[in-house]
């Protein structure tokens, strides 16, 4: 496995690329007018999160923010949503798109799936498109998720797997993580990671082939998964937390 600290710099590069060029990484077109759609390729978790008013919703991966954008109308004047990017230029660009669109409860911070810069129990919803590829230690990002979430919250992922082992040596190559490919696992592990961080009701709802992985010689298809932190006392952790 190449370094988890070069993983996150190529990740940055590629999507900063994207940022500047209006593109949405993973090789992925871009939507007219407003970047990058909200389901282009791994599905759309807001249309499964089933939003209600004055909810906290977080967003891990949120890009160009379109997805927060939209949580954040879902919500409304009594709720908020909360983009999370690792990418510098990415979180600019979501702050114009917020501003531009006059969506005052939408924000968004720079920050990792893996360290985010929330507080404990402070979200009603956790939602991720077609990010957690992108991060080498994906437990650890669930369990960032399970922290940041209050009890009885709930977690909708949608996200690419591999259908087949990826080769070690696509393992190694950071311009095939950076395209959502190498960092890509079975469905299994996913939802096994979800129970060892401590999440519950897990349930898989949508499965579809994606095209991009064929270039590399890997199958993948992508899928949507909503989980949810049992209702319990608010710091309790995930085994494999």
């Amino acid at each position: 496995m190449v370094e988890q600290e070069r993983i996150r710099q190529a990740v940055r590069q590629r999507y900063a690329r994207a940022a500047r060029e209006g593109c949405c990484g993973c090789g992925l077109p871009v939507a007219a007018e407003t970047g990058c759609g909200p389901s282009l390729g791994c599905g759309n978790p807001v249309a499964h999160a089933h939003l209600r008013p004055g909810e906290v919703v977080v967003d891990v991966g949120s890009g160009p923010g379109l997805e927060v954008i939209e949580a954040a109308t879902l919500v409304g004047p009594r709720g908020r949503a909360v983009g999370i990017d690792i990418t510098p230029e990415m979180v600019a660009a979501a702050r114009g798109n917020a501003a531009a669109r006059g969506v005052p409860n939408a924000s968004f911070l720079l920050g990792d799936a893996e360290s985010l810069p929330l507080p404990d129990d402070v979200a009603d919803v956790v939602l991720s498109n077609c990010a957690i590829n992108l991060v080498p230690d994906k437990l650890r990002a669930f369990c960032e998720a399970f922290r940041v979430l209050r009890p009885g919250g709930r977690l909708v992922l949608s996200d690419v797997v591999a259908q087949q082992p990826v080769p070690p040596e696509l393992r190694q190559d950071l311009e095939a993580w950076s395209a959502c490919v190498s960092g890509a696992v079975d469905l299994e592990d996913v939802l096994r990671m979800l129970r060892a961080a401590g999440f519950d009701a897990t349930e898989v709802l949508e499965e579809s082939p994606v095209r991009w992985g064929s270039a590399w010689g890997v199958q993948l298809r992508s899928v949507t998964v909503r989980a949810r932190k049992p209702r319990r006392e608010p710091r309790s952790r995930g085994s494999g937390c």
